[in-house]
């Protein structure tokens, strides 16, 4: 393990000016002290705040996702890993970042100057500037819902988007249905093409045709549903699954509006299980993530990645709820 002197000598420049950048001092540039971090980055050193047991710290980073009410989709997923790394004494920070934050700060040494033993990334898209940096990290880091290959140190956990998707299928095949669109989240999220390889998979398997126009992306937003729905409807869908549960309540609210009775004429499936799908009119089928048992898989991963064992993968079942939203298949036209 690099010291100080190591980070010293490669940079000619005194132990002390590197103990001022790795515990930043104000009297030395910004641009030596981020020239310090990245040296101690590469080199492999930790500051002695990430050995004691009185600065055991770790980030949650959160990116594009609500999490402050019960009833948004990431507050129970912070919730369960916050419960989880208390048991072991664990501080758990909470920072919400952006595109340009991230432009600013290069992942590893911004986990170096702020002392975080490991981080759990949350809401983070495929294209975004920390996700190419963590090909090549050395800090225990846990992704929801994202895929880093060939990284020890960086581990997925998520819900089983195949096995969930599939139950869908399954439900609505067995209430006749073969007419079935889909309607998922934004391009450029890996969640987004699991569950639209998901949804071609399980059509396959039950022999049934994706149909040319009832597949489309919007975003995971209830205002998708404007968009897509009549078109869905014009073509002679009888049922609609969709990438989350926003989606599924804007494509109810959709139906209804164009004189479309849910689910009498148009069954609708959501995925998630958010807290008010069963206070919807009528309440949402749909394919539930138990989030708080994801949040406490995401610091089980990172447990373990600290420890070096390395988890690859880590994939929790969902588990799929029938409500109201859907009925067997009756003749529209």
């Amino acid at each position: 393990m690099a010291r100080i002197k190591d980070i010293a000598n490669k940079l000619g420049i005194s132990i002390s000016t590197v103990s001022k950048g790795l515990n930043g001092a104000n009297d030395i540039s910004e641009e030596l002290r981020q020239t310090v971090l990245d040296t101690a980055v590469e080199m492999g050193y930790i500051t002695k705040k990430m050995k004691k047991e009185a600065h055991k710290k770790l980030c949650i980073f959160i990116e594009n996702m609500d999490y402050e009410s019960p009833e948004h989709f990431g507050y129970d997923i912070i919730l369960g890993f916050k419960q989880a790394a208390y048991r072991d004494n664990w501080d758990v920070d909470i920072l919400p970042v952006t595109p340009s934050f991230q432009q600013k700060e290069k992942y590893d040494t911004y986990m170096l100057k702020k002392g975080y033993s490991g981080a759990f990334l949350v809401g983070f898209a495929l294209q975004d500037e920390w996700m190419a940096q963590l090909e090549n990290t050395g800090i225990a880091t846990v992704l929801f819902d994202n895929y880093i290959k060939k990284n020890p140190n960086v581990a997925y956990i998520g819900a089983d988007s195949f096995e969930g998707i599939d139950a869908a299928i399954d439900h609505l095949v067995s209430l006749s249905h073969k007419k079935i669109a889909f309607l998922n989240g934004s391009l450029h999220s890996m969640i987004t093409e699991h569950r639209q390889q998901a949804f071609y998979d399980s059509m396959t398997a039950h022999h049934l045709p994706v149909m040319k126009g009832l597949v489309a992306n919007g975003y995971y937003v209830a205002e998708s549903a404007s968009y897509f729905v009549s078109s869905f409807l014009s073509k002679g869908a009888t049922a609609i699954v969709c990438g989350n549960d926003l989606i599924a309540y804007g494509v109810m609210k959709e139906c209804q509006a164009l004189g479309f009775r849910v689910p009498e004429d148009v069954s609708v499936i959501g995925f998630d299980d958010l807290p008010n799908s069963a206070k919807t009119v009528p309440a949402l089928t749909t394919i539930r993530q138990e989030r708080i048992e994801l949040g406490k898989c995401g610091y089980a991963a990172l447990h373990s990645l600290m420890n070096h064992v390395s988890i690859n993968k880590m994939l929790l079942r969902p588990q799929f709820i029938i409500r109201e939203s859907t009925t067997i298949k009756k003749h529209r036209f």
